[in-house]
């Protein structure tokens, strides 16, 4: 008799085949399923990315941008202080009121230093209040165009629609270098506003809250610039736009065809590259779209292609023609002798929209055709010292006025614009702001800001200044708040 297995053995064994055939038919099924698994190990995913879709880590393309938080608290009262729209967006909340200014992303594959042929580009993405106003701004639900929206004409979302949720499609261009001379570069698509010492990202603007002169800029564009370095010291950008804010034609009446407009630039680096002056230049072919007598801080009434217009409570019809005419000239220096911790700036603008409007029916601005030359002007002045590694101070002073009141709203004039004195009152705006930063850690700015705001020949009416009490506010308006930018 063979050895006899115990009642132990036997279940071992039988344990032991189950699991071996068990085994084989997990295998077969991991073969016959392959295609349709669920999930695929890190290894596999990682070869059909790389084999099937853009590799994100594409040589050369990097990812930047910041993260932008922060409170801010208008010391409103009754009488002629009053909440400052000139601050717009998510700095006009009355009272406390905390914010998502912004998270950035920023997408990039910069073209070399190279004098060959190549190619890049960028894209730039905000999401956040500031996201709101801009878009707000390009394209604002003006009452006068028939809008439903809560913006009339101020030329940014109040404080009750802010919406951080908003997304706006900063930039997005291909960039070209034609090797010709020193290089002759081309941005085509949409980009940055060449005019204006501010930009659009707060956390790289000396202090939180954008200026007085910023809101009178274009923000961006739609087009083709090119750029020339003639040598170290004096390069120049020339481009066609359709105009500002705005990705169709610049012109507001479409009898005249198709608007557009020209950009030139002259900017001058001094020898060691501590100073710097920049000359830009911007005409537009129609009455151009928030940087003249369109939607954007005015009452004017703008053409609806034959459509109705709500003026004032009066319907009509309205047809306009113009044209508008910028330059802004601005400079830094950063002297030697402060060892790189002293930073000054200054900048200044004078533009002039011409225009006529025929309102066909309607008595809010009288009947037939009527004329309008608007010239508004400014100018700053921007201060900052580094103390140390982490602690500076920045200030900034600066004045708004305008021979009449068509760029700014409808101060005076209201008896008389039967005979085209409509906007016959001008208007002063000035402001004063100083902001402590912080950079405690790498990458963190901390940043505590005061404001104040003033003017004259303001009234409830304007839209530039808010009076939460009503009637007349010319100022002083008070505004503290704090920021928050995580860098990366």
């Amino acid at each position: 008799m063979g050895n006899k297995q115990t009642p132990k053995e036997i279940r071992n064994k039988m344990i032991k085949n189950i699991t071996a055939i068990l085994g084989v038919l997990v295998a077969v099924a991991s073969l016959s399923l392959a295609d349709s698994a669920p999930e695929a190990s890190a290894q596999d995913t990682k070869k059909m990315v790389q084999n099937n879709f853009v590799e994100t880590a594409q040589n050369g393309i990097k990812l930047s941008g910041y993260v932008d938080a922060g409170y801010a608290y208008n010391f409103t009262g009754t009488g002629n202080q009053s909440v400052v729209d000139s601050r717009f967006g998510s700095d006009t909340a009355q009272r406390g009121d905390f914010q998502l200014y912004a998270v950035k992303i920023a997408l990039e594959k910069a073209m070399t230093s190279e004098n060959k042929a190549q190619a890049g580009f960028r894209a730039d993405v905000m999401i956040g209040e500031d996201a709101n106003y801009f878009i707000d701004r390009s394209y604002p639900n003006n009452n006068l165009n028939g809008g439903t929206g809560s913006v009339s004409g101020n030329g940014g979302p109040t404080n009750d629609d802010s919406n951080s949720n908003s997304l706006f499609l900063e930039q997005a261009y291909v960039s070209i270098r034609a090797p010709v001379g020193n290089g002759w570069d081309f941005k085509v698509g949409k980009f940055a506003s060449i005019l204006g010492y501010e930009v659009m990202e707060r956390p790289a603007n000396m202090n939180t809250t954008f200026g007085l002169l910023f809101q009178q800029m274009p923000l961006y564009y739609t087009g083709v610039l090119s750029s020339y370095r003639f040598d170290d010291y004096v390069d120049a950008k020339l481009g066609v736009v359709n105009g500002s804010n705005s990705d169709n034609n610049t012109t507001l009446n479409p009898n005249v065809g198709d608007g557009c407009a020209v950009l030139a630039a002259l900017n001058i680096t001094a020898p060691g590259g501590n100073a710097n002056w920049s000359n830009n230049f911007q005409y537009s072919t129609g009455v151009d779209n928030n940087t003249a007598t369109g939607p954007f801080d005015s009452v004017t009434p703008q053409n609806t292609g034959g459509t109705t217009v709500n003026a004032n409570g009066t319907t009509g019809q309205v047809t306009q023609s113009g044209n508008l005419i910028v330059y802004n000239s601005w400079g830094n220096w950063a002297p030697k002798f402060a060892d790189d911790k002293l930073l000054l700036a200054f900048q200044g603008v004078i533009g002039n929209s011409t225009g006529s409007f025929n309102v066909q029916t309607g008595t809010a601005f009288g009947n037939g055709p009527y004329g309008m030359n608007s010239t508004w002007y400014g100018a700053g002045a921007y201060a900052k010292y580094q103390f140390n590694d982490w602690f500076s101070l920045a200030s900034r002073g600066e004045y708004l006025g305008s021979n009449n009141s068509g760029k700014f709203g409808s101060q005076g004039g209201n008896s008389t614009q039967g005979n085209g004195t409509y906007h016959n009152t001008g208007a002063n705006w000035w402001e004063y702001t100083i902001t402590a930063g912080f950079n405690v850690i790498d990458n963190l700015l901390l940043r505590a800001e005061y404001r104040l705001d003033w003017g004259s020949n303001i009234n409830a009416n304007s839209e530039s200044y808010v009076s939460p009490g009503g009637g007349a506010g010319g100022g002083p308006c008070h505004y503290a708040g704090a920021e928050v930018v995580y860098s990366f």
